[in-house]
């Protein structure tokens, strides 16, 4: 399992001209199973991906082709976790 965290950089203000590019990347890795969850860091830091069905090395690809990373709107740092225990709701994370 992996956090993505996407934090703005320098080129912030360019992220109008690129979402609608960034939405389709995100509804891609929801339509692939991958993406469990995605949301804004706050106050106005950047996103949030929480992943799964993915190795880190096809996670890092699919993290590349984000237009926001590609483009620079975004840095991109993962964070793979080893989940230990869960509520029930989440007992598939754990296989």
């Amino acid at each position: 399992m992996f956090i993505v965290l996407l934090k703005f950089s320098v080129n912030k203000e360019n992220a109008g001209q690129f979402m609608d590019a960034h939405k389709a990347w995100i509804k891609q890795g929801f339509d692939e199973n991958v993406f469990l969850m995605v949301g804004s860091l706050k106050p106005g830091a950047g996103g949030v991906v929480l992943a799964h069905n993915s190795s880190r090395k096809d996670l890092e690809q699919r993290v590349q082709e984000d237009p926001f990373v590609a483009e620079n709107i975004v840095s991109a740092e993962i964070l793979e976790i080893d989940p230990a225990k869960a509520d029930d709701r989440l007992s598939f994370l754990l296989n």
